[in-house]
């Protein structure tokens, strides 16, 4: 009798059990197609698995080497040029084509605000009291002035004589590379050298192994373990900005109070010496973060870039030809020694075109986020407020509707007014338009110089796969043989 209540029991138990399971499970169903049910006239589309929605499939096309894929198939689907799902945990709706492109970067702080998951603020915390819309419009309002064209000259110099000791310690006197690892050297050493005058290369390299952590953990899975790429990314963030930078930053402003160091030095000083609309400089935690943001944001994107001008440069020998033929006239004209010059940088159009190209077939982030502020109605469907909307840069770069022949490569689609207005935007556009542009140009520009005046090359694994987790990049980091030109 005893045994047969103890049975009971545990059964019982167990029926509690696998009822209160299901009971959540039920509770997590409907609220996720509750989320797409309860709004009239929303665009078409499907909710997915609960928590996880499309997300799965969202992410392998970037990992299969088709990232556009996830959009393409359901415009084709849904005959549909915005159409919802739901992705990295949030209800969303993705707007594709050239009037997608338009409608959010026009509405920018109207109906839509920047959106980045959690996940992100917790490895870049920003200030308690303001938020990261607060915050973004804050730093865009000083960080032009640094970045635009007329600033940026006076640093094409350094960044020449960063990328020559970067091609002699790094690329001569080898018979084989594998290019993404080598370039991501060159831009962090730039951004180094650019942002906070830091030239030594053991101490880059220092910096560099935190920095990696966090690199590597900004997109990794956010469970915060203490063994997981996410926690490491958490923990070299706090270390870089609250005590490596703030080391630096400290040492900046005592330079600068007894005038051994220029306000126009980099980026660092120009910061410690703006002020905002009420006069009151950064805080010196303010600046180590938004140092670090530009880091990563100068880092991953612009070495994707250069890895695949090599690519490119690689496959198409009559591209590759008439790039070394501009950069050399520019090459010849230069006394022994002397370094690039704005001059020099406006004179490499095509090359600049090349580039373009590159960043049409493959740019390194394949879209952007942002979040509804309000309800309002696009293309006839309702968006409700709180709900995330998701731009498609391959929506446009490989539409021909917008690029005739979209596989083929050719820079002169570049070439005069170049293409239509929102159709290549892999700078985003708007207000929240990348501020970096004309540095990644610069970066861009004179790494291709002092590649071709250099080498001819040839990739060791051809038609190597292309993959995005999450920035575009070839799978094998493109290994490539090197045939230095004779002198």
């Amino acid at each position: 009798m005893e045994q047969y209540y103890h049975n009971n029991l545990y059964l019982n138990l167990l029926l509690l059990f696998i009822s209160a399971v299901s009971l959540s499970f039920a509770a997590i169903f409907y609220k996720h197609r509750s989320q797409y049910y309860n709004h009239p006239n929303l665009p078409p589309g499907r909710p997915g698995i609960p928590y996880l929605g499309e997300t799965l499939d969202f992410l392998s096309t970037g990992w299969t080497g088709r990232p556009e894929k996830f959009v393409t198939d359901r415009i084709r689907e849904f005959s549909s040029s915005a159409f919802k799902t739901h992705i990295v945990g949030e209800p969303t709706v993705v707007l594709t084509g050239a009037e997608g492109n338009k409608f959010l970067f026009t509405n920018e702080n109207k109906l839509v605000v920047v959106w980045w998951p959690d996940s992100v603020s917790k490895i870049f915390p920003f200030s308690e009291t303001t938020s990261i819309h607060e915050e973004s419009r804050r730093f865009r309002k000083f960080l032009p002035q640094f970045m635009k064209p007329e600033a940026l000259q006076r640093y094409v110099g350094e960044m020449d004589e960063v990328a020559r000791r970067h091609f002699a310690s790094l690329w001569e006197d080898r018979y084989r590379v594998e290019v993404l690892p080598l370039v991501k050297k060159y831009t962090f050493w730039v951004a180094c050298r650019l942002f906070v005058s830091l030239d030594d290369p053991a101490r880059i390299a220092e910096l560099g192994v935190p920095f990696d952590d966090v690199a590597s953990g900004i997109f990794a899975l956010p469970f915060d373990l203490p063994w997981t790429p996410f926690r490491r990314a958490i923990r070299a963030s706090k270390f870089i900005r609250e005590e490596y930078l703030v080391g630096i930053i400290r040492r900046r402003k005592a330079e600068l109070a007894t005038a051994a160091a220029a306000a126009e030095e980099d980026i660092l000083s120009y910061m410690l010496t703006a002020t905002d609309d009420g006069g009151e400089h950064m805080s010196e935690i303010d600046i180590a973060d938004k140092i670090l943001g530009l880091l990563v944001g100068s880092h991953d994107t612009a070495a994707a870039t250069c890895t695949f001008v090599v690519k490119f440069l690689s496959e198409l020998p009559d591209v590759y030809d008439r790039v070394y033929q501009e950069q050399m006239e520019i090459a010849r004209s230069k006394s022994a020694g002397e370094l690039l010059n704005w001059e020099d940088i406006k004179k490499m159009k095509y090359s600049w075109n090349v580039a373009c190209e590159v960043l049409r077939l493959t740019p390194p982030v394949q879209g952007s986020f942002r979040e509804a502020t309000t309800d309002f109605i696009f293309s006839g469907f309702s968006i409700p407020k709180g709900w995330k909307l998701y731009w498609s840069v391959p929506s446009t770069h490989k539409n021909e509707k917008y690029f005739p022949k979209p596989e083929k490569f050719d820079p002169s689609r570049f070439e005069g007014s170049g293409p239509e207005p929102y159709t290549f935007v892999p700078f985003g556009g708007g207000p929240k338009m990348c501020p970096g542009k004309e540095y990644a140009r610069l970066e861009i520009l004179v790494f291709m110089h002092n590649l071709v005046k250099r080498f001819r090359f040839e990739m060791l694994i051809p038609g190597e796969k292309i993959i995005v987790n999450p920035i575009c990049v070839p799978a094998n980091g493109l290994p490539i043989r090197l045939f230095p030109h004779k002198a």
